[in-house]
Parts: structure tokens; C-alpha cells; sequence
């Protein structure tokens, strides 16, 4: 069982100069508790709405134990909403949580959807050179939630898993396998098939983006004469 060790909202918008033209990305934590609902923490928002947000990218969880491997990378703190999360957790592998798991947080149910992909925003955020590609590389993405089950939550919270799959894809193993899918075709197509095995079984519910990825996957291993392999 792990724990919650902040809630993070958004504090100001920032300009930005994407295409927007201003970023929610400035996190920072909340007092008290936070009412979560299918659209993300209450009080919170998203600028970019045509990438970010919406019922299968409502909550946007990340360890302390990643953060932790940042702040030493990149020599100062990693603190609670710096990389734009909603929930910083302790004792939860949320980079390497199955896709699919639900985890009771307060009176709040949520369920793990998929990574994050870095963006240019996020780089622009953390004014670091190649940011996105060492973001990539270093396969510590944190985990999309989806609500299943609206309530409150609020730092101190046990963050508790209550279902996980049998397919047994974790955040890290997809996100590796998509974005090294033009040389390893056929690892991504066989976590792919997986993925929309347990889909069509009922396991779980892939996001919109989960779905046309899987579905990418699995053709690209066809083309390239690949065979997934359970």
C-alpha cells in the first residue's frame, strides 16, 4: 500500500509559446481535500484540451521515487507539481503500474490508462536541453488515471490497489515497446495483442489513445512479417 503525498492543482497559467498560447502545466499542492471528478481534480484545468485532459487523461499521477531519480539527474528538487502532475505518490511504481489497475484513494476510485508522452511544453517548462528525449530514455513517465469512482482525496491518503489485470503490461513496458517500435516491431505488436485481448475480454476499457496505438502496433508488426507471441 502506498501513499499520497500531495494533491496538485493548477496555480496560474503561464504563458507559453506553443500554439495555445498559455500552459497549465504550473502545478502546486492543495491544502485540504479535493473533490475528484470525471473530469479531473475540482479547481483544476487544462490548456490544451485537444491533448490533454478529458475522462481518459482526467488525473496525472507521479512517484517520488521517479522525481527522486530527477532531482539527483538534474541537481535540484523535484518537487510536488513540477512536472505538471495532479498526485505525487510514495511507495506506489506508478511508471511500472499494470495498465489497467485501480487504486482506492480516499473515497475515490481511479484506474491507470496510460503514460505520459513528454511534449514540447513540458521541455519548454523545464528549460532543459533534449528534455523530451531524456524524458523518453528514461522510461519514468508517471501514469494517466481515469476516474471510476468520483470522491475526495487529500495528502496523507492511502493509495491502495483494488484490481489489477492478468495481462500484466506495466506503463514502462508499453512505453518502451511504442517508442521503440521502428526496431522492435514485434515486441510492440505482442504487447499490443495483449493489450486488446484483455480489452475484448472485458479486462479493461483502453483509452481512445491506447486504442489506435495497439491498433498501429499490431500493423506495423504484420508489415514488418513480425508474429506476436503471447
Amino acid at each position: 500500500m502506498g501513499e499520497l503525498l500531495a494533491v496538485c492543482r493548477v496555480h496560474q497559467l503561464l504563458p507559453d509559446a506553443g500554439p495555445v498560447g498559455v500552459t497549465a502545466i504550473d502545478k502546486r499542492p492543495a491544502a485540504g481535500r479535493v473533490a475528484v471528478r470525471p473530469l479531473g481534480l475540482a479547481a483544476d484545468v487544462q490548456a490544451d484540451r485537444a491533448h490533454h485532459g478529458g475522462e481518459d487523461q482526467a488525473v496525472y499521477a507521479y512517484a517520488q521515487e521517479d522525481a527522486d531519480f530527477w532531482s539527483s539527474a538534474l541537481g535540484y528538487e523535484v518537487t510536488p507539481g513540477l512536472f505538471g502532475e495532479n498526485l505525487r505518490t510514495r511507495g506506489v511504481g506508478v511508471s511500472t503500474a499494470v495498465i489497467g489497475d485501480r487504486w482506492r484513494v480516499g473515497s475515490a476510485t481511479l484506474e491507470v490508462t496510460q503514460p505520459r508522452t513528454p511534449c514540447a511544453t513540458f521541455q519548454r517548462r523545464l528549460r532543459e536541453p533534449r528534455w523530451v528525449r531524456r524524458f523518453t530514455e528514461a522510461n519514468r513517465t508517471g501514469a494517466y488515471l481515469r476516474v471510476v469512482e468520483r470522491g475526495e482525496l487529500g495528502a496523507g491518503d492511502a493509495v491502495e490497489l483494488v484490481h489489477r489485470p492478468s495481462h500484466g503490461v506495466t506503463v514502462a513496458d508499453w512505453f518502451r515497446a511504442w517508442t521503440r517500435r521502428s526496431r522492435d516491431p514485434g515486441t510492440a505488436a505482442t504487447l499490443a495483442r495483449r493489450l486488446a485481448e484483455a480489452a475484448s475480454e472485458g479486462e479493461l476499457r483502453l483509452s481512445a489513445d491506447m486504442r489506435g496505438r495497439t491498433e498501429k502496433a499490431m500493423a506495423s508488426g504484420r508489415s514488418a512479417g513480425t508474429r506476436a507471441t503471447p
